[in-house]
């Protein structure tokens, strides 16, 4: 399914997309060591709560997930890039963390995600490779124009990831979103330019870029959830939802 909303609709959207940036950069400034992944599922709870919003991963249950999510943020950590699941773990010094939101405000959804080091144990290969994936989403973010395909996007992304040396695993990508979290067209983070969907005013993407240090082959987690690089590499995932219109792109979880 493909949803296309109209200039009027765009307030609705960017409502949404503030409130799923704003729960991340509060994220953001309130982690430290030691903080426990359970409460960071605990905290986004309450904000999400306090807003009306509605999670949109706590009753994700699709064919590739093992049950109901059951928490409201995914929290992937060192060699977790994807799904990872809230449980009883507290954040050491060095850690690499994402936090990947989806939620719902006034019907429509958005998505994000950031990656950063907890702690002062910050180690440089840790940030290039976080800072390389920011730099795929610039890229496939001003590609995110009308008339311009999924191709087009996909090999701006991936021409940055490869350019940096690291492998590009095109399972699992970026996706179009709406009144639902995961709605076609699927990007890749790879790909040729000129293939795929025609992009038009009125589609909300959410554009994903993510790595693993050494490896384009996933594993997941005994939790059924949780999917780690296969080597145990660590691994770094950025995101935005941007609304697609005739004037370009707008990042709405900026």
């Amino acid at each position: 399914m493909i949803e296309l909303y109209s200039p009027a609709e765009l307030p609705r959207a960017r409502a949404s997309g503030a409130f799923v940036g704003g729960v991340l950069r509060q994220m953001r400034e309130r982690v430290t060591v030691g903080t426990n992944l359970l409460e960071i599922d605990a905290w986004v709870a309450q904000l999400i709560a306090d807003a009306g919003a509605v999670s949109s991963y706590v009753d994700y249950a699709p064919s590739f997930g093992s049950g109901p999510f059951g928490h409201v943020i995914c929290t992937s950590v060192n060699d977790a890039v994807l799904h990872g699941l809230p449980h009883d773990y507290a954040l050491r010094d060095g850690d690499l963390l994402t936090l990947d939101l989806a939620a719902a405000l006034d019907g429509i959804v958005t998505d994000s995600a950031i990656s950063f080091v907890v702690g002062d144990a910050v180690d440089p290969v840790d940030l290039r490779m976080i800072e390389t994936t920011r730099r795929a989403l610039e890229v496939g973010i001003a590609a995110a124009v009308p008339g311009a395909r999924i191709g087009d996007l996909s090999h701006a992304i991936g021409t940055v990831l490869t350019a940096a040396g690291y492998p590009v695993n095109t399972d699992l990508g970026g996706h179009g979103v709406g009144s639902t979290m995961h709605q076609d067209p699927h990007l890749p983070n790879a790909g040729r330019p000129g293939r795929g969907y025609v992009l038009r005013p009125g589609l909300l993407l959410a554009i994903e870029p993510w790595v693993m240090a050494d490896t384009a082959t996933l594993v997941t987690d005994r939790d059924g959830w949780t999917l780690r690089s296969a080597t145990g590499a660590r691994t770094a995932h950025s995101e935005h939802t941007v609304a697609i219109t005739d004037d370009g792109p707008i990042v709405l979880t900026a």
